[in-house]
Protein backbone atom coordinates (compact mmCIF):
# COMPACT_ATOMS: atom_id res chain seq x y z
CA UNK A 1 0.00 0.00 0.00
CA UNK A 2 0.95 3.61 -0.47
CA UNK A 3 3.08 4.61 2.55
CA UNK A 4 1.51 8.10 2.63
CA UNK A 5 -2.14 7.55 1.74
CA UNK A 6 -3.29 11.15 1.84
CA UNK A 7 -6.36 10.36 -0.25
CA UNK A 8 -7.52 7.96 2.49
CA UNK A 9 -6.63 10.24 5.40
CA UNK A 10 -9.48 11.36 7.69
CA UNK A 11 -11.31 14.52 6.73
CA UNK A 12 -10.37 17.61 8.72
CA UNK A 13 -14.11 18.07 9.23
CA UNK A 14 -15.09 15.68 12.00
CA UNK A 15 -18.87 16.08 11.94
CA UNK A 16 -20.16 17.29 8.56
CA UNK A 17 -23.39 15.42 9.31
CA UNK A 18 -24.08 18.03 12.00
CA UNK A 19 -23.38 21.08 9.81
CA UNK A 20 -26.00 23.34 8.24
CA UNK A 21 -26.46 23.44 4.47
CA UNK A 22 -24.74 26.82 4.33
CA UNK A 23 -21.77 25.62 6.35
CA UNK A 24 -21.45 22.46 4.26
CA UNK A 25 -21.39 24.39 1.01
CA UNK A 26 -18.99 27.03 2.34
CA UNK A 27 -16.63 24.40 3.75
CA UNK A 28 -16.55 22.41 0.51
CA UNK A 29 -15.89 25.60 -1.43
CA UNK A 30 -12.94 26.45 0.83
CA UNK A 31 -11.53 22.97 0.27
CA UNK A 32 -12.01 23.22 -3.50
CA UNK A 33 -9.97 26.44 -3.62
CA UNK A 34 -6.95 24.35 -2.64
CA UNK A 35 -7.12 22.34 -5.86
CA UNK A 36 -5.81 24.81 -8.48
CA UNK A 37 -3.02 25.76 -6.07
CA UNK A 38 -1.96 22.10 -5.91
CA UNK A 39 -2.17 21.80 -9.70
CA UNK A 40 0.03 24.87 -10.01
CA UNK A 41 2.73 23.21 -7.92
CA UNK A 42 2.68 20.27 -10.34
CA UNK A 43 3.15 22.43 -13.48
CA UNK A 44 6.80 21.40 -13.97
CA UNK A 45 5.76 17.74 -13.98
CA UNK A 46 2.90 18.41 -16.40
CA UNK A 47 5.16 20.38 -18.72
CA UNK A 48 7.80 17.65 -18.78
CA UNK A 49 5.24 15.06 -19.84
CA UNK A 50 3.59 17.28 -22.46
CA UNK A 51 6.97 18.13 -24.00
CA UNK A 52 7.74 14.43 -24.44
CA UNK A 53 4.30 13.68 -25.88
CA UNK A 54 4.77 16.46 -28.44
CA UNK A 55 7.85 14.66 -29.72
CA UNK A 56 5.56 11.79 -30.70
CA UNK A 57 2.20 13.15 -31.85
CA UNK A 58 3.36 14.69 -35.16
CA UNK A 59 4.73 11.29 -36.17
CA UNK A 60 1.40 9.56 -35.59
CA UNK A 61 1.69 8.92 -31.87
CA UNK A 62 -1.40 8.69 -29.69
CA UNK A 63 -2.21 9.21 -26.01
CA UNK A 64 -4.03 6.56 -23.99
CA UNK A 65 -5.65 7.41 -20.66
CA UNK A 66 -6.21 4.47 -18.28
CA UNK A 67 -8.22 4.59 -15.08
CA UNK A 68 -10.85 2.96 -12.88
CA UNK A 69 -13.95 4.48 -11.30
CA UNK A 70 -13.96 8.28 -11.20
CA UNK A 71 -10.42 8.44 -12.60
CA UNK A 72 -11.38 6.28 -15.57
CA UNK A 73 -14.54 8.26 -16.23
CA UNK A 74 -12.60 11.52 -16.26
CA UNK A 75 -10.11 10.10 -18.74
CA UNK A 76 -12.86 8.84 -21.04
CA UNK A 77 -14.65 12.20 -20.74
CA UNK A 78 -11.57 14.17 -21.74
CA UNK A 79 -10.77 11.86 -24.64
CA UNK A 80 -14.37 11.82 -25.91
CA UNK A 81 -14.47 15.61 -26.14
CA UNK A 82 -11.41 15.87 -28.41
CA UNK A 83 -13.11 14.85 -31.72
CA UNK A 84 -16.02 17.32 -31.55
CA UNK A 85 -13.89 20.14 -30.17
CA UNK A 86 -10.79 19.77 -32.34
CA UNK A 87 -11.87 17.57 -35.25
CA UNK A 88 -9.41 14.72 -34.71
CA UNK A 89 -10.23 11.12 -33.90
CA UNK A 90 -8.21 8.47 -32.09
CA UNK A 91 -5.36 10.81 -31.15
CA UNK A 92 -6.43 10.64 -27.49
CA UNK A 93 -8.18 7.49 -26.27
CA UNK A 94 -9.70 6.77 -22.86
CA UNK A 95 -10.04 3.29 -21.34
CA UNK A 96 -11.84 2.48 -18.10
CA UNK A 97 -11.68 -0.68 -16.01
CA UNK A 98 -14.85 -2.64 -16.68
CA UNK A 99 -15.43 -1.09 -20.10
CA UNK A 100 -18.27 1.23 -21.11
CA UNK A 101 -20.60 -0.35 -18.53
CA UNK A 102 -18.39 1.18 -15.82
CA UNK A 103 -19.13 4.68 -17.10
CA UNK A 104 -22.56 4.47 -15.47
CA UNK A 105 -22.21 1.94 -12.69
CA UNK A 106 -19.55 0.14 -10.73
CA UNK A 107 -18.11 -3.08 -12.17
CA UNK A 108 -17.01 -5.25 -9.26
CA UNK A 109 -13.28 -6.02 -9.00
CA UNK A 110 -12.52 -4.65 -12.51
CA UNK A 111 -9.81 -2.39 -11.15
CA UNK A 112 -8.05 -5.29 -9.41
CA UNK A 113 -7.00 -7.04 -12.65
CA UNK A 114 -3.38 -6.08 -13.23
CA UNK A 115 -3.21 -7.59 -16.73
CA UNK A 116 -6.50 -6.40 -18.23
CA UNK A 117 -5.59 -2.87 -19.34
CA UNK A 118 -2.47 -4.00 -21.19
CA UNK A 119 -4.54 -6.66 -22.92
CA UNK A 120 -7.10 -4.04 -23.94
CA UNK A 121 -4.39 -1.80 -25.34
CA UNK A 122 -3.34 -4.52 -27.78
CA UNK A 123 -6.53 -3.92 -29.78
CA UNK A 124 -5.11 -0.51 -30.73
CA UNK A 125 -1.85 -1.89 -32.14
CA UNK A 126 0.10 0.31 -29.76
CA UNK A 127 3.73 1.06 -30.41
CA UNK A 128 6.68 3.10 -29.24
CA UNK A 129 5.28 6.37 -30.62
CA UNK A 130 2.32 6.08 -28.24
CA UNK A 131 1.94 7.38 -24.68
CA UNK A 132 0.15 5.71 -21.78
CA UNK A 133 -1.06 7.92 -18.92
CA UNK A 134 -2.37 6.13 -15.84
CA UNK A 135 -4.94 8.01 -13.76
CA UNK A 136 -5.49 6.97 -10.15
CA UNK A 137 -6.05 9.25 -7.18
CA UNK A 138 -4.61 6.72 -4.76
CA UNK A 139 -1.81 5.65 -7.07
CA UNK A 140 -2.41 2.03 -6.11
CA UNK A 141 -4.93 0.75 -8.70
CA UNK A 142 -3.66 -2.58 -10.14
CA UNK A 143 -5.49 -2.12 -13.49
CA UNK A 144 -3.55 1.10 -14.04
CA UNK A 145 -0.18 0.15 -12.57
CA UNK A 146 -0.01 -3.12 -14.52
CA UNK A 147 -0.52 -1.36 -17.85
CA UNK A 148 1.94 1.44 -17.07
CA UNK A 149 4.56 -1.14 -16.06
CA UNK A 150 4.09 -3.14 -19.27
CA UNK A 151 4.00 -0.03 -21.45
CA UNK A 152 7.28 1.20 -20.01
CA UNK A 153 8.86 -2.23 -20.43
CA UNK A 154 7.87 -2.13 -24.10
CA UNK A 155 9.36 1.28 -24.78
CA UNK A 156 6.24 3.45 -24.70
CA UNK A 157 6.26 6.84 -23.03
CA UNK A 158 4.50 6.59 -19.67
CA UNK A 159 3.01 9.19 -17.35
CA UNK A 160 0.46 9.29 -14.58
CA UNK A 161 -1.83 11.59 -12.62
CA UNK A 162 -2.14 10.78 -8.93
CA UNK A 163 -2.91 12.62 -5.71
CA UNK A 164 -0.62 10.68 -3.37
CA UNK A 165 3.12 11.41 -3.26
CA UNK A 166 5.50 8.49 -3.75
CA UNK A 167 2.77 6.07 -4.81
CA UNK A 168 3.42 2.78 -6.66
CA UNK A 169 1.92 4.33 -9.80
CA UNK A 170 4.20 7.35 -9.63
CA UNK A 171 7.17 5.01 -9.28
CA UNK A 172 6.03 2.96 -12.27
CA UNK A 173 5.61 5.94 -14.62
CA UNK A 174 8.53 7.66 -16.31
CA UNK A 175 6.83 11.05 -15.98
CA UNK A 176 4.62 11.13 -12.88
CA UNK A 177 2.31 14.03 -12.10
CA UNK A 178 1.52 14.24 -8.39
CA UNK A 179 -1.20 16.73 -7.45
CA UNK A 180 -1.50 16.57 -3.67
CA UNK A 181 -4.79 18.15 -2.64
CA UNK A 182 -4.98 16.76 0.90
CA UNK A 183 -7.72 14.73 2.63
CA UNK A 184 -11.17 14.79 1.07
CA UNK A 185 -14.11 16.60 2.64
CA UNK A 186 -15.80 13.22 3.01
CA UNK A 187 -13.03 10.81 3.97
CA UNK A 188 -11.82 8.83 0.96
CA UNK A 189 -14.31 10.38 -1.50
CA UNK A 190 -11.78 11.04 -4.25
CA UNK A 191 -14.45 12.11 -6.72
CA UNK A 192 -14.21 15.46 -4.93
CA UNK A 193 -10.88 17.35 -4.71
CA UNK A 194 -8.83 14.58 -6.26
CA UNK A 195 -11.26 14.22 -9.15
CA UNK A 196 -11.27 17.97 -9.70
CA UNK A 197 -7.46 18.00 -9.74
CA UNK A 198 -7.40 15.19 -12.29
CA UNK A 199 -9.94 16.99 -14.50
CA UNK A 200 -7.95 20.23 -14.43
CA UNK A 201 -4.75 18.37 -15.28
CA UNK A 202 -6.36 16.48 -18.14
CA UNK A 203 -7.82 19.74 -19.50
CA UNK A 204 -4.34 21.25 -19.53
CA UNK A 205 -2.67 18.27 -21.16
CA UNK A 206 -5.17 17.73 -23.98
CA UNK A 207 -5.78 21.40 -24.70
CA UNK A 208 -2.08 22.18 -24.86
CA UNK A 209 -1.52 19.23 -27.19
CA UNK A 210 -4.32 20.30 -29.51
CA UNK A 211 -3.10 23.89 -29.66
CA UNK A 212 0.46 22.81 -30.40
CA UNK A 213 -0.84 20.43 -33.09
CA UNK A 214 -2.43 23.38 -34.90
CA UNK A 215 -6.06 22.56 -34.11
CA UNK A 216 -6.69 26.09 -32.79
CA UNK A 217 -6.31 29.37 -34.70
CA UNK A 218 -5.73 32.34 -32.44
CA UNK A 219 -7.98 31.38 -29.56
CA UNK A 220 -10.71 29.69 -31.58
CA UNK A 221 -11.79 26.11 -32.21
CA UNK A 222 -11.62 26.32 -35.98
CA UNK A 223 -11.68 22.52 -36.39
CA UNK A 224 -14.75 21.83 -34.24
CA UNK A 225 -17.41 19.50 -35.63
CA UNK A 226 -20.71 21.12 -36.58
CA UNK A 227 -22.88 18.80 -34.53
CA UNK A 228 -25.61 21.24 -33.50
CA UNK A 229 -27.13 24.66 -34.25
CA UNK A 230 -25.11 26.40 -31.53
CA UNK A 231 -21.84 25.25 -33.05
CA UNK A 232 -22.94 26.25 -36.56
CA UNK A 233 -23.74 29.72 -35.27
CA UNK A 234 -20.42 29.91 -33.41
CA UNK A 235 -18.54 28.88 -36.53
CA UNK A 236 -20.46 31.39 -38.61
CA UNK A 237 -19.46 34.20 -36.25
CA UNK A 238 -15.83 33.12 -36.46
CA UNK A 239 -15.90 33.40 -40.25
CA UNK A 240 -17.69 36.77 -40.19
CA UNK A 241 -15.12 38.11 -37.72
CA UNK A 242 -12.20 36.77 -39.73
CA UNK A 243 -13.34 37.68 -43.25
CA UNK A 244 -15.78 40.53 -42.73
CA UNK A 245 -18.39 38.93 -45.02
CA UNK A 246 -22.17 38.76 -44.57
CA UNK A 247 -23.60 36.27 -42.07
CA UNK A 248 -25.56 34.31 -44.68
CA UNK A 249 -22.50 33.99 -46.89
CA UNK A 250 -20.38 32.88 -43.93
CA UNK A 251 -22.91 30.24 -42.90
CA UNK A 252 -23.17 28.87 -46.43
CA UNK A 253 -19.40 28.71 -46.68
CA UNK A 254 -19.16 26.92 -43.33
CA UNK A 255 -21.80 24.32 -44.16
CA UNK A 256 -20.25 23.65 -47.55
CA UNK A 257 -16.77 22.93 -46.23
CA UNK A 258 -17.68 21.45 -42.85
CA UNK A 259 -15.29 23.38 -40.61
CA UNK A 260 -14.20 26.93 -39.96
CA UNK A 261 -10.63 26.17 -40.98
CA UNK A 262 -11.56 24.59 -44.30
CA UNK A 263 -14.00 27.42 -45.03
CA UNK A 264 -11.37 30.06 -44.31
CA UNK A 265 -8.73 28.26 -46.34
CA UNK A 266 -11.03 27.88 -49.34
CA UNK A 267 -12.12 31.53 -49.23
CA UNK A 268 -8.57 32.79 -49.03
CA UNK A 269 -7.68 30.65 -52.06
CA UNK A 270 -10.62 32.16 -53.91
CA UNK A 271 -12.50 28.87 -54.10
CA UNK A 272 -16.09 29.55 -53.10
CA UNK A 273 -18.24 28.30 -56.03
CA UNK A 274 -21.36 30.12 -54.86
Amino acid sequence: MNPISITESPSVFEHPDEMSVHDLLAAMNREDIKVPVAVGKALPQIEALVDRIMERLPGGGRVFYLGAGTSGRLGVLDASEIPPTYGVRDMIVGLIAGGDTALRRSVEHAEDDREKAWQELQAFNIGKMDTVIGIAASGTTPYVIGAVDKARENGLLTGCITCNPGSPLAKAAEYPIEVVVGPEFVTGSTRMKSGTAQKLTLNMISTTLMIKMGRVKGNRMVNMQLTNKKLVERGTRMIVDELGIATDEARELLLKYGSVKKALDSFKRGITDF
